[in-house]
């Protein structure tokens, strides 16, 4: 008998393997811990480019393996000539061993001197903390600045005018040095707690990307730089249970919806110390916001915008450095609200300066004089500009991103400056998908990444005029062959006619889709002003969602109206003071309406899952219309907008006061005693952008309404989920056995 046991298992391994030799058996498998774990499909991109002053070379970041650094790598554009400018050995300080971590560098403005951030930290979202060491090229010479402050403590250093000296933060006060002697000059002094010199509290971080907040003067003798008072600021904790056997409080300064907001000020301190001046700027500063500051080339003039708390009114102001008065040169408004944009560049001599507005019903570019009464469009048709890659005032020209026809797609256009003439298209009519552009100053050259959502980025050095390709830099092509052997159906992007609207969607079939069944279906949603899940592009391949559809969903995503797509300033503040109300009833009707169109869609087998903005939408649409969605899972979610940033929600709902029904209504926690279906609420208890606090009054809710549904928390994981070990295999794995369980 074990003979014959032996033999039959033998042979059931020949057929079994006889078996698997047919193509569609051979196909492999995605799996979870590919994707989030092991890293089988990397998409590579070119690190941090630089175009040089002349622009006919750049520089970029490239690994040295051997020695565990990054160097820095001088192309010219043209031949391909490869120089290292700043290698493994010249990156060991005097007295070290192994080369400098470089994570970022920047050019002195003569191409002589480069400053290197290293050993950095994490500040919420971004790496903004560390050291900073400068090089000079032609000495060969290393020096740390700041080196007697704490480590990875600095914050924005940057080189003064000549380079002869940097600036930087550390512990919220602006310090400079002379690089020659390395004498340290301290600029304020009452960093700490309450006031914030040089940089901002969370909420300018978060929601207006204000970040470096200090600027020299063009002659290198000044600072300006913004300064916050966060008292009255509401203080909020979170809670660090994991790390010690008592828990731990992290406080921070953030401003909840209707509460009080820091005060902001710009001042002027000179490089040597002494006294900051500050500009008195009309109006509340605890109402309004200073959102964006430059020093004006070749003048002793700031111009800086300021924005009023409901955000529907944007002032331009220009400050002069010496007498420091301030005039107001140009008002936006809106009867909605109002974006912040970085587009401006001056012009002619300084007297005139480019700018963004939406005034005729879309986004374009306009060139307003130096006294604000001069301002002329640029750019003219029904479309968006979405974001401007060069100004050429030389060749008269300027290059941006739109997409007039599909908002799913990116192009590159160029417009005269003096506002003449049609739109002329740059991208390549067979190149279908999304296109950018890293241009030379000049215009003439450009790094120029392509992909769609079938093809992973290929990066490029093109002549921006003909297109014409000078060298591949990276073409993914292993990327697109594992991502091929796998046998996925590539998205298909369709649009939905809910009768007020079009609304732009894609949907993934799974492997082997037969018309004649029946599948059930995920719907991912995001759904507020500040993203769009509706867009052509590699996005990493979209593995989450081809995983999913490989276990046999049909995966959907639609765009509901005020998201960020470029279809005109009536799409995005349609919106206005019914955020979770009108993108939860689009939602809906774009459900129903495809439900109806696609026979092979399981009616009764209806999912919804978002992050986010997402989760919250998830909420409003399992909670409101329970008859369309049976299961949800809903991640790092608000559920009642009370609880969000002042400077977010009010920008699209309005005081709470002037609007409690719409806060109401647009809040999941209104209407949680709905809940008929399966739900599965997920949150970081660090999450300092939409609180662990948001989950629990939701759980603390549903609980009251005698509704069941499952939870899980990621102790100390922040609103991304990711940070510790194993933690984002761990919540895909989770997410994915619900459904499984579930729908």
């Amino acid at each position: 008998m074990k003979h014959i046991s032996i033999y039959s298992a033998i042979l059931v391994l020949i057929l079994g393997s006889a078996l698997s030799l047919p193509a569609q058996n051979t196909k492999t498998q995605l799996t979870l811990e590919d994707i989030y774990k092991n890293g089988s499909y990397p998409t590579r991109y070119y690190r941090s480019v630089r175009w040089m002053e002349d622009s006919q070379h750049y520089t970029t970041l490239e690994s040295n393996m051997e020695r565990h650094c990054s160097e820095i790598i001088r192309y010219n554009a043209e031949s391909g000539e490869r120089v290292v400018l700043l290698g493994a050995d010249q990156l060991v300080p005097a007295d070290g061993t192994d080369p400098l971590a470089v994570r970022d560098y920047q050019w002195s403005a003569d191409n002589n001197k480069l400053l290197l951030f290293t050993n950095t930290q994490r500040v919420w979202r971004y790496h903004t903390r560390g050291d900073y060491w400068v090089l000079d090229l032609s000495s060969g010479h290393l020096q740390q600045v700041g080196s007697s402050l704490p480590s990875s403590s600095l914050m924005f250093a940057k080189f003064s005018p000549d380079a002869s000296r940097v600036a930087y933060v550390s512990g919220h006060n602006i310090f400079m040095e002379e690089l020659g002697n390395g004498t340290v000059t301290q600029l304020t002094d009452d960093g700490g707690e309450r006031y914030v010199n040089g940089t901002f509290d969370w909420v300018y971080e978060e929601e207006f990307s204000c970040r470096d907040g200090f600027r020299w003067s063009n002659d290198g003798e000044k600072i300006i730089y913004w300064h916050s008072d966060t008292e009255g600021t509401g203080t909020f904790y979170l809670i660090n249970n994991v790390d010690s056997i008592y828990s731990q409080p992290m406080p921070f300064p953030y401003p909840k919806v209707g509460t009080t907001n820091s005060a902001v000020k710009i001042g002027v301190v000179p490089v040597t110390g002494g006294d900051t001046k500050w500009f008195d700027v009309p109006g509340d500063p605890r109402n309004n916001y200073l959102v964006r500051m430059e020093v004006i080339p070749e003048a002793e003039e700031i111009i800086f915008q300021q924005v009023n708390r409901l955000q529907n009114t944007n002032r331009v102001w220009i400050g002069n450095l010496e007498s420091m008065e301030v005039e107001n040169i140009l008002t936006e408004s809106d009867e909605a609200f109002l974006d912040v944009h970085d587009d401006l560049v001056w012009l002619e001599g300084n007297q005139y300066f480019t700018w963004t507005s939406e005034r005729d019903g879309w986004r374009h570019l306009y060139k307003v004089s130096h006294d604000g009464k001069e301002i002329e469009q640029v750019t003219h048709g029904d479309f968006d500009v979405v974001s401007l890659s060069c100004i050429n005032p030389k060749s008269g020209y300027v290059y941006y991103i739109a997409s007039p026809d599909d908002p799913t797609q990116r192009y590159l256009y160029r417009s005269r400056l003096n506002g003449k003439g049609e739109p002329e298209r740059i991208s390549p009519d067979e190149q279908v998908g999304q296109h950018r552009y890293v241009m030379s100053d000049n215009a003439k050259l450009a790094l120029h990444i392509f992909e769609n959502a079938t093809a992973p980025p290929v990066i490029s050095l093109v002549e921006v005029e003909s297109q014409k390709v000078i060298r591949v830099m990276e073409n993914n092509n292993g990327i697109s062959e594992k991502y091929a052997g796998l046998g996925l159906n590539p998205k298909e992007f369709f649009r939905v006619d809910i009768g007020d609207v079009t609304l732009d969607a894609w949907m993934i079939k799974p492997p082997g889709f037969d018309l004649g069944n029946q599948y059930p279906v995920i719907f991912f949603v995001y759904g507020e002003p500040a993203g769009s899940t509706v867009q052509d592009n590699w996005g990493g391949g979209d593995l989450w969602h081809q995983y999913l559809a490989q276990l046999g969903y049909v995966v959907i995503s639609v765009d509901n109206r005020g998201t960020a797509a470029p279809r005109g300033k009536a799409w995005r503040n349609s919106i206005y003071e019914q955020i979770g109300i009108l993108a939860a009833k689009d939602q809906a009707a774009a459900a129903q309406k495809i439900l109806d169109s696609y026979p092979f869609l399981d009616r009764e087998r209806v999912g919804i899952w978002g992050w986010s903005g997402g989760g919250s939408m998830t909420l409003n649409c399992m909670f409101r219309y329970p008859d369309i969605y049976k299961t949800g899972i809903a991640i790092a979610f608000v559920s009642n907008q009370k609880l969000y940033d002042s400077a977010y929600q009010e920008r699209y709902m309005g005081l709470p006061d002037g609007n409690s029904e719409g806060y109401l209504q647009g809040s999941p926690i209104t209407h949680a005693s709905k809940l008929e279906g399966s739900l599965l609420l997920i949150h970081g208890t660090a999450d300092d952008n939409v609180h662990y606090q948001s989950f629990e009054m939701l759980v603390d809710e549903l609980i009251k309404q005698n509704k069941l549904f499952d939870m899980m928390a990621y102790p100390m994981r922040t609103h991304a989920i990711r940070e510790r070990e194993n933690t984002s295999l761990h919540l895909r794995r989770t997410m994915a056995r619900y459904w499984q369980e579930n729908l």
